[in-house]
């Protein structure tokens, strides 16, 4: 099936943004950065690691499994296509949605990703005051909503995540949308070309490993950042620990912007793949 003149502007776009955000030069700050946090790697037991890995796979399933069964899922669930109605009639399923134009599920699509940011921003607002409970559940929340805004994209899109092979694609987006810089690209063209094979919607039958090496900076990131914000709860104005507050908000914020906009061009990309078949 051909593109509309909008899809085929839609088309360019991502195109453009690809040649933008994986043009990766990174600064002098962040190459100190880098080489820091791949010493802090090479030290560690390879043994260690794997368990690592094994540990945050086995988490990434749990999320997956708290937020596939959760009321607030359901909701979400059946808002998207209450929303999706609002176009068209016939929407009935997850599925139905590929059934709307490219910048309906656009505007759709960007009303979830506002509120999931604005979540972020407040979930990192709470950790940086700098209690013990709420740095404490950090990342697990933040993760969750991570994790569950690019769920909502792909079910936008019309990939269903009770599926098997989208629950793991899905996770697979998350995992390549918070792996350092210089691997993502990498990544993005492992995505498109799993995309492009034949798959058993109900089993998955690729590689079902989430984490690995590349991915091990993320809870280190979210480690110093916890570091920062016990710092900086020491300063306070008017008895408010307004440093760690701005500090903890804004890094969750520009975490889950990266991460929510990776995962709209993916999917963005996906549905004008498979339209033009």
């Amino acid at each position: 099936m051909s593109w509309t003149p909008r899809e085929e502007k839609v088309w360019q776009d991502i195109e453009n943004w690809e040649a933008r955000y994986f043009t990766y030069e990174p600064t002098d700050f962040e190459m100190t950065y880098e080489r820091w946090i791949n010493g802090q790697l090479e030290r560690m037991n390879p043994g260690v690691i794997e368990k690592l890995n094994q540990a945050i796979d086995t988490s990434l399933f749990h999320i997956h499994s708290f937020i596939q069964n959760s009321r607030q899922q359901m909701d979400l669930r059946q808002r998207l296509l209450t929303g999706a109605r609002t176009f068209r009639e016939d929407i009935e399923t997850i599925e139905d949605m590929k059934r709307c134009t490219i910048d309906q599920l656009a505007f759709i699509a960007e009303q979830q990703i506002a509120r999931n940011r604005l979540l972020s921003l407040a979930q990192g607002g709470l950790s940086g005051t700098g209690g013990l409970l709420f740095l404490g559940a950090d990342i697990p929340a933040l993760i969750t909503i991570q994790v569950r805004s690019v769920q909502y994209i792909a079910m936008n899109y019309g990939y269903d995540i009770d599926r098997p092979s989208e629950m793991m694609m899905s996770l697979k987006v998350f995992h390549a949308a918070t792996q350092p810089k210089r691997y993502q690209a990498e990544s993005w063209r492992q995505l498109l070309e799993e995309i492009q094979r034949e798959r058993d919607p109900l089993f998955y039958e690729g590689d079902d490993t989430v984490a690995d090496l590349s991915w091990m900076s993320y809870p280190l990131k979210q480690g110093i950042k916890g570091m920062a914000i016990m710092l900086l709860r020491k300063k306070i104005v008017q008895g408010i620990p307004l440093f760690g507050i701005a500090f903890g908000a804004g890094m969750n914020y520009q975490q889950t912007r990266t991460i929510t906009e990776f995962a709209h061009k993916f999917y963005q990309k996906r549905f004008l793949l498979e339209k033009r078949g």
